[in-house]
């Protein structure tokens, strides 16, 4: 079990796939920033100047907190403001992921265009003849 274990870890795919998650969660945080310090920042101002973070609805009546991560602390809220964020971080991300895999592809489209056809090989009995005449030819 040991042996087939260092095999399925070994094989590329997996290589492959822990690189991809790596890179993803790295590319993750820089779309979090994106959205949380300079998109978001610009929706607020546009809005009013308030921070879209601390939108929420308090869902306990000891609620009485102006910021999220306090009222958080004081009892349950629904806090729109944060899901809101994390659409937009989710939207930004579909977003490019969808422009790189156009990228991909059209590369892909490019390459495969660029490739000389291959003529395909005659028939077996035009191949016997052609040799048949080849081997009169010669005599």
């Amino acid at each position: 079990m040991l042996k087939e274990f260092q095999e399925f870890i070994s094989r590329g795919n997996v290589m492959d796939l822990a690189v991809g998650v790596i890179i993803g969660a790295a590319f993750g945080r820089i779309v979090d920033s994106l959205v949380n310090d300079i998109i978001m920042p610009i929706v607020g101002a546009i809005l009013g100047g308030l921070d879209f973070n601390n939108y929420f609805f308090a869902l306990s009546s000891a609620v009485n907190a102006t910021s999220l991560a306090d009222a958080k602390k004081q009892g349950a809220v629904f806090a729109y403001g944060s899901f809101i964020t994390v659409v937009l971080n989710f939207i930004i991300l579909a977003f490019i992921i969808f422009l790189m895999v156009k990228a991909v592809n059209n590369l892909r489209r490019r390459l495969e265009a660029e490739k000389p056809a291959v003529p395909a090989a005659p028939p077996a009995d035009v191949a016997l003849l052609t040799e048949i005449r080849d081997l009169l030819a010669r005599k």
